[in-house]
């Protein structure tokens, strides 16, 4: 199937957001919106990415990338953003791609901590019928904060005290609204907060289709201990999520860009259950 592709600039008050479509020539059969993960993690996983994309437009879908707020080719600084704008840019987004490609909800498909942001905008929106697609989801922010915020102190090669003394610093200096550098990344505390108060926790009323991939590096495994409980909460919430386990690396944080065949296959298998 011929794909089109089209990059352009979204609008918003504090200056451009960067978005990538493809779509197939005709009418799409739906759409998909893409919230990407977090820091270095968004570029790890840029090839993987465009290669599902690219798939998902094969089979008939229009699929948008955006660059949030301070991150890839958007406008700003990533020490500049913060978590209501990331929320704000994925309405936009939103908002686009169902007046511009398919009026239909768009499948919202997420990547690690981008599962994080979904939930919370699922929280701020009526949209508790989109379906979901989850690859790798971080489940707890918090969690997610304090393994980013240790990367200073890994970065510095400090002792376990040391270390100690310096998360202690970072996070005194963002509860004192003030940015830290963290890994080349600038991190405001409001971007900090949001992020420490996220988690996957679907908003009452979410009545949608969701799947959960997850990436083991063992072959026959089934779901971390982590993501059984996830799942189990969303049974007990009158919920059928698709939970599914495939082999491959941890593409998001490995030193070379390393591919995942295996998600993609299962991704091509369960996204048309999520219309």
């Amino acid at each position: 199937m011929t794909i089109l592709r089209e990059a352009f600039y979204l609008d918003t008050s504090k200056g451009t957001r960067f978005c990538l479509l493809r779509r197939p020539v005709g009418a799409p059969r739906g759409a998909v919106l893409h919230v990407p993960p977090f820091a270095e993690e968004m570029n790890k996983s840029r090839r993987m990415v465009a290669l599902a994309a690219e798939r998902m437009a094969s089979q008939g879908w229009a699929v948008l990338q955006v660059d949030l707020m301070g991150c890839g080719d958007s406008h700003g600084d990533f020490g500049e953003a913060e978590w209501g704008d990331w929320l704000d840019d994925l309405t936009l987004a939103h908002s686009w791609l169902q007046q511009h490609a398919v009026a239909a909800p768009p499948v919202l498909w997420s990547l690690r901590a981008g599962s994080l942001l979904l939930a919370d905008w699922l929280r701020r929106t009526e949209a508790l019928t989109a379906g979901l697609l989850m690859w790798q989801p971080v489940l707890n922010g918090r969690q997610h904060l304090t393994q980013f915020l240790r990367l200073k102190a890994a970065n510095e090669m400090l002792a376990d005290a040391d270390a100690s003394a310096v998360m202690s610093q970072v996070r005194a200096a963002l509860a004192g609204g003030q940015g830290v550098e963290i890994a080349g990344y600038l991190l405001s505390p409001g971007l900090a907060r949001g992020l420490e108060a996220a988690s996957v926790s679907l908003p009452i009323g979410y009545r949608g289709p969701v799947a959960l991939i997850e990436l083991r590096a063992e072959a026959g495994v089934g779901p971390s201990p982590g993501v059984s409980v996830w799942g189990q909460k969303q049974v007990d919430a009158g919920l059928a999520p698709i939970l599914r386990v495939v082999q491959g690396p941890a593409f998001w944080q490995t030193q070379e860009i390393e591919l995942a065949p295996d998600l993609l296959a299962c991704t091509d298998e369960v996204l048309g259950c999520l219309r």
